[in-house]
């Protein structure tokens, strides 16, 4: 089993009579991507503060790396990249400038062809000269990523990386994610209420609400009890189609998507399903189970 990364016992944060994080525990364990989820005010932005000594806890104790956050916090922090919602850079210098100067900030001597290396990564090399309050959001944003990486570290904490992208700009942050997680085998913990977009790269995942842990563990193993939408592709979606709206499934179509057609119902019923097309001619390329994200944080947060 890895090693935890951040171990978190008890948190807890008041502000006056509120508490904003309540009795709080979990673990980020090496190698892992982990989905840190909740609606806006749940106390995520709180619970990564504290994780970056931005803002001290009421009670609890965090460890990282295996050492204690408070008694520890410069060497940590060495070996710690954060970029907190929109990224606060230089907007009149230029993204090689910004990246030089946390470079600076981290106290660790980086070579210009580095830098350089760190912006043709997140894909801004051809504008590197460029000023920044030329960028757009999706440029900032990935302009701040480069330079949350600068150091090298070990791990990675976003709050909110895709916090006011276009489906562009998030469907990028989502594959440079999955590249240092999977190619430069970067620890990440990522929080989002952008639940589809945490689906798809988290292995694990803690949901909060109103501060308190409602729900940790693999997303794999949370989601499946919940499956009954069915996601089918077939060779031709218009042929599909007519089939199942002239069929006893016609009421269980949800919707289609591109070549996707998703229906619900009891996934016990999939190889009735699967038999029917292929007696009617229907050549299926993948019937399969799919879950939602979203329908689990709703079930989960329900008040």
């Amino acid at each position: 089993m890895s090693s935890p990364v951040i171990q978190v016992n008890n948190l807890t944060k008041d502000f006056g009579e509120v508490k904003a994080v309540n009795d709080l525990s979990f673990t980020v364990s090496s190698g892992q991507v982990y989905g840190f989820l909740g609606q806006n005010g749940a106390g995520k932005s709180t619970t990564i503060r504290m994780l970056l000594t931005l803002i001290e806890p009421t009670a609890g104790e965090i460890e990282i790396f295996g050492m204690n956050l408070k008694k520890n916090r410069r060497e940590i922090l060495r070996h710690t990249g954060a970029m907190i919602e929109r990224p606060d850079l230089y907007k009149y210098l230029s993204a090689l400038e910004n990246v030089r100067i946390f470079s600076k900030l981290s106290g660790v001597k980086i070579p210009e062809k580095k830098l350089m290396e760190q912006l043709a990564m997140v894909g801004l090399a051809e504008r590197a000269t460029s000023k920044v309050k030329t960028y757009s959001q999706g440029m900032k944003q990935r302009l701040g990523l480069a330079c949350a990486l600068v150091h090298d570290p070990e791990l990675l904490i976003l709050d909110e990386p895709t916090n006011g992208l276009d489906p562009q700009g998030i469907a990028d942050m989502r594959n440079m994610i999955i590249h240092l997680s999977k190619d430069l085998g970067k620890t990440l913990m990522v929080s989002s209420h952008l639940l589809s977009e945490i689906e798809m790269v988290a292995d694990h995942m803690l949901i909060i609400h109103k501060g308190k842990k409602i729900v940790e563990g693999k997303v794999s193993e949370l989601l499946n009890p919940l499956t009954s939408v069915i996601e089918l592709i077939t060779g031709d979606v218009s042929s599909t189609l007519d089939f199942l709206q002239n069929s006893k499934w016609k009421n269980f179509i949800k919707e289609q998507e591109n070549e996707a057609i998703r229906l619900e119902f009891d996934k016990k019923n999939i190889p009735d399903l699967n038999k029917e097309l292929v007696e009617n001619g229907i050549a299926v390329m993948s019937l399969r189970p799919v879950h939602s994200l979203e329908d689990y944080f709703l079930a989960q947060t329900k008040l």
